[in-house]
């Protein structure tokens, strides 16, 4: 999943701090986009600790910074082994071979170290790799010590251990490749309690109160930071995984759950009937709750990363759920079926004297997905999927309750032999 973000440059000289936009330093000409993909950073961890049983030497290559264009964005991490396993991505595989040779050159120095693909003149060839896009590249390369405490695993662990927002800190010098590079050394909760650590002093204050901020704000900004002492700091926002809570157990919900744990989402199943929902149907599935809707909610934790789809094709099952659900302000919910079945919810709920804000009408979609024509099980569960992802990040895209009609019918025609010809009638 890609987010909207930008990052502007601060030179912090003499006590002074000046701010910049892209547009005024010619290095720095882009909007950054990064990627939140939780599966990997899951993946990235289960691999490091199978590394650890069986004793190999690992290292964590970060995208740290993008100048102009390039597959991956910052955030974008890989894993690597010593025996040459990668874990992850950096690119759309035009950089990992080079990115296996010098994460091996790393780990044998126990030292990080920060590289620079730059293909901005065309000529991708000198890498002795096959750079597709016309940008330059830092990823900054940093060798696992397991035996350390606060490695950048260790804060990824923490991260992926509680469904909570956090930012994340990484430092590197583009002034001084050769010298030091601080890496990944501090992770900011959403309590502002920190693990790890600032290695100078002499910014701190200024980065601890930015990396405040880009928490406090909730969004999806990532600011970097140029600092008269050399070092760039890579501020970082990292949110939960997406909790996908499905109510019902039918075949039509199992593409659903298999697109989801795919995108490393959580997965709630929710049915009343005990011989549909049971774990050799939805062996993936995080959680199954059986339940009338009247003893569901006090058994699932909600927050701003939950969505929600009716897919019970029990008409007052799905109704009970949605009158529980409405107060909640989630920012997804939605209705499977036609878009008159969720009508006559709604006027009923209404009826029954339940006051539904223009806010909560506005997190209703239904009928639920976005529109690109499917007719089956699986398109629709990947429409669902579409839609939750665009609603998520802020996207437009063509909604099918935003369509007056959702399927075209078309009248059949009947042909009929008169005289030796066909004629239609309708």
């Amino acid at each position: 999943m890609f987010f909207d973000c930008t990052f502007c440059v601060i030179n912090r000289h003499d006590g002074f701090i000046g701010v910049y936009t892209p547009q005024q330093i010619p290095i720095f000409n882009t909007l950054t986009y990064i990627c939140y993909k939780l599966k990997e950073l899951q993946d990235i961890v289960n691999a490091f600790n199978m590394a650890v049983k069986t004793g190999r030497q690992t290292a964590l290559a970060t995208v740290v910074l993008v100048e102009g264009s390039s597959y991956r964005r910052a955030g974008a991490r890989m894993l690597v082994t010593d025996d040459g396993q990668l874990t992850g991505a950096i690119s759309g595989g035009c950089l990992e071979g080079d990115a296996l040779r010098k994460a091996r050159l790393a780990m044998a120095h126990t030292r990080p170290m920060l590289v620079t693909y730059d293909t901005t003149d065309d000529d991708d060839a000198k890498f002795g790799v096959g750079l597709g896009c016309n940008g330059i590249i830092h990823i900054l390369i940093e060798p696992i010590d397991p035996d350390k405490e606060d490695t950048p695993i260790s804060l990824l662990k923490q991260f992926l251990s509680k469904r909570e927002p956090v930012v994340l800190i990484t430092m590197f010098s583009l002034k001084e490749r050769q010298a030091s590079q601080p890496g990944t050394c501090l992770l900011m909760c959403n309590d502002k309690q920190t693990r790890g650590s600032i290695p100078d002093n002499e910014i701190k204050t200024a980065l601890l109160r930015d990396a405040a901020e880009v928490l406090a704000n909730g969004n999806s900004v990532t600011k970097t930071y140029v600092y008269g002492n050399g070092y760039t700091c890579f501020i970082e926002l990292l949110r939960p995984a997406v909790s996908l809570m499905i109510f019902g157990a039918g075949n039509d919900a199992i593409p659903l759950v298999q697109f989801a744990n795919v995108l490393g989402w959580q997965v709630t199943l929710v049915d009343g009937r005990a011989n549909y929902a049971v774990p050799q149907r939805f062996p993936s599935v995080n959680k199954i709750l059986i339940a009338k809707p009247e003893q569901v909610l006090p058994q699932l934790y909600f927050d701003d990363r939950t969505v929600v789809v009716l897919m019970t094709h029990n008409y007052n099952y799905d109704m009970a759920m949605l009158q529980q659900l409405l107060p909640l302000q989630l920012p997804y919910v939605a209705s499977l079926g036609p878009k008159k079945r969720l009508q006559r919810m709604l006027t009923e709920l209404k009826d029954n004297g339940i006051i539904i804000t223009t806010e909560q009408l506005n997190s209703i979609y239904g009928p639920a997905g976005i529109d690109i024509g499917s007719e089956n099980a699986d398109e629709i569960a990947l429409s669902i999927i579409a839609e939750i992802q665009a609603v998520l990040n802020n996207r437009t895209v063509s909604s099918l309750r935003d369509k007056t009609s959702v399927h075209n019918r078309h009248i059949q025609q009947v042909l009929q032999q008169t005289d030796g010809e066909f004629k239609a009638f309708n």
